[in-house]
């Protein structure tokens, strides 16, 4: 299971965004920050836009800043806008190997029960995180690492 790197580059944006709260960024400048492409920053942004976690100002002082405060929009919701769901109900019926022995209903088909549990497992852990709490874990990440870089310095 992984991330697409479009999920990942828009979750980076956001919470670049989310690290800047009273400033109003350019492509560029998280462009820059972020390692990514102007062109991949501007599509994203759009996205992000487009489903309402961004709002965007043109002209000289614009930029792009969080349309909501970071702890009001949680993960699950960002990956929706950005790549969809893990696994669809409907996608047994597009991709449903031999027809003639394959069984359709989550009762009977122990793979798509399997795939539903771990959606909702899923579902569960990315509707109940939000921006803020991966801009807190973050900056706790950074603390303990710079600890023990100090700790870990000979004398």
């Amino acid at each position: 299971m992984k991330l697409s790197s479009q999920e990942e580059y828009g979750l980076r944006c956001l919470l670049h965004l989310g690290r800047h709260p009273h400033s109003s960024l350019t492509i560029l400048e998280i462009s820059q920050a972020e390692g990514l492409s102007p062109p991949n920053v501007a599509k994203l942004l759009r996205l992000l836009r487009q489903g309402g976690f961004v709002e965007s100002v043109r002209g000289q002082h614009g930029g792009y800043t969080l349309s909501r405060p970071p702890e009001h929009i949680t993960v699950g919701e960002v990956l929706n806008v950005l790549g969809g769901r893990l696994y669809e109900p409907s996608f047994c019926d597009h991709f449903s190997g031999a027809e003639e022995t394959c069984q359709r209903s989550s009762i009977d088909c122990s793979v798509r029960a399997m795939w539903s549990r771990l959606q909702e497992a899923v579902d569960q852990v990315l509707g109940q995180t939000t921006l803020q709490d991966l801009l807190t874990s973050g900056q706790q990440l950074l603390s303990q690492e710079s600890g023990l870089l100090e700790i870990s310095t000979p004398s």
